[in-house]
This record gives structure tokens, sequence and C-alpha cells, in this order.
């Protein structure tokens, strides 16, 4: 089973940071965000990806054939012209990626479109947002969506508040002051798995957030897989110094070992 990670947005948020990188490769613990998000899906035997790229993808292409080879131990013959040898390799992955440019301001659902003929003859096929990290059991995930025979899953997630929240007395006595807690409403976390089918509800430039999720909805093919684990999204370099921060702590969402 393929997946299909969304990574060709502008980081218009993350200040400098956004405008001369890819959001992709914004780093956390000294990986890109992209890494972790890849070892995620490889933990669960997903190891085949998609990456739908567009601004900046060009870094992207180059920042994982660089370290392709200077991860390598490797011999030059200087004369004989490319003449390398690998020595030793220390690579760890063993992914299959295709770097597929789908434009530099397509919207998300036109992205996943654009890369229908990689996705193969597969009946089932994943996707997410390059930008979002977490602890869901991807395996859990995938057999809930063939339990319930519908064409679309996203999994519903509890975001964090922005703000500490208080509870006050009529009196206007603080009783309770909580900072920035989970909310109790569900949003779209992304970790999509897709059947094939659903290509029939994209076209070659649309929202998958809007029309295509609303009308599977309407037609009662969405169904929403309710996780209550660890999820972070990074919109900020606020979010950045966070993801580091929770890296060098706890690394909720390091599933792998």
């Amino acid at each position: 089973m393929k997946t299909i990670i969304l990574c060709g947005g502008r980081g218009t948020r993350l200040g400098e940071h956004g405008t001369s990188v890819p959001k992709a490769l914004i780093e956390i613990g000294g990986k890109p965000i992209l890494w972790h998000l890849l070892k995620i899906y490889a933990h669960y035997g997903l190891k085949d990806f998609v990456l739908c790229l567009g601004f900046l993808g060009g870094h992207i292409k180059r920042h994982f054939i660089e370290h392709h080879w200077l991860d390598q131990d490797i011999t030059l013959d200087m004369t004989s012209p490319h003449e390398y040898q690998i020595v030793k390799s220390n690579r760890s992955e063993d992914w299959r990626i295709a770097f597929v440019n789908t434009g530099l301001d397509t919207n998300t659902g036109g992205r996943v479109k654009r890369v229908m003929n990689f996705i193969g003859k597969d009946e089932l096929f994943c996707v997410t947002y390059g930008d979002g990290l977490a602890n869901v059991d991807i395996r859990k995930l995938i057999d809930f969506h063939r339990s319930h025979g519908k064409l679309a899953t996203l999994t519903a997630v509890h975001p964090i508040s922005n703000f500490g929240i208080m509870k006050l007395d009529s009196d206007g006595s603080v009783s309770k002051f909580q900072e920035k807690p989970q909310l109790k409403d569900w949003i779209n976390g992304g970790f999509f798995v897709f059947d094939r089918r659903v290509f029939d509800y994209l076209d070659d430039n649309c929202i998958l957030e809007r029309e295509p999720l609303e009308r599977l909805a309407s037609e009662r093919q969405l169904i929403a897989y309710q996780h209550t684990g660890f999820w972070k999204c990074m919109d900020t370099y606020k979010d950045n110094m966070e993801f580091n921060e929770i890296w060098n702590s706890s690394a909720d969402w390091k599933v792998w070992q």
C-alpha cells in the first residue's frame, strides 16, 4: 500500500524559515519533519511513498538524493569519470520514494489527483499532511477502514488550545485555571485511508477538505477514526520550537525503535 504525503505548500507562518526551506524540511531534533513522518509509516510496514511536491520541491529531492550518498562509505576512482563504489552501506531506511511535481500553488485535492498514476492498481492508499505528527497506530487505522466499508477514513483528533482557559464564579473569582488544555471538539488531523474510488471525487485543482470531503460526508462515505493520543501540526516557528522541546523530552510520536 502506498502513502501520499502532501508537502507542496508554503510555510507562510514560519517566518524566514518558510521562505528559504520547504516546510517538510524544517528540522526536529536534527531531522526534517518529513523524515519523522516517513519513520512513523515505515514502522507499520508502509514504506512506499509518493511525495506531492510544490514550493521548493527541488530542495526535498536534493535532500534525499544527497543524503543517500552522504550516508555511505564510498571510494571514488578519479581516473575514471563517475566511478563510485559503495564500500559500506550505512542506510537504516529501506523506503521507496516517488518525487512528483504537482504544481507550485495546486490545492490539496488537486495534488492527490495528480499522483493517481503512482498508486497503480492498489485498492487502498493512505494520505496525510507533511506538517503533522502523531502516534497513530497506522495498522489499526487501516484495519478500521477495512471494517466499515466506506470510501474514506480520516483521523479525528482533539487539538490543543492556543490559550489557557479559566472558569469564573459569579463574582468573577477564578475557580479553575488551565494552561492550553486539549479541547473537546474534534478536528481533521489528516492520516487518511482512501479507497481508490475517491479519485472520482477529485479534480485537478480542488481543495480536498472542501468539495470532496463534504460530498463524501453528505453521501455517508466518510468516517472518522477517533485518535485520543498525541497529535500536533507545525504551522508556526513557535510550533517548531515546541516540537523540538517534545523531541528532547518525551518524543511522543516516536513509535519506532
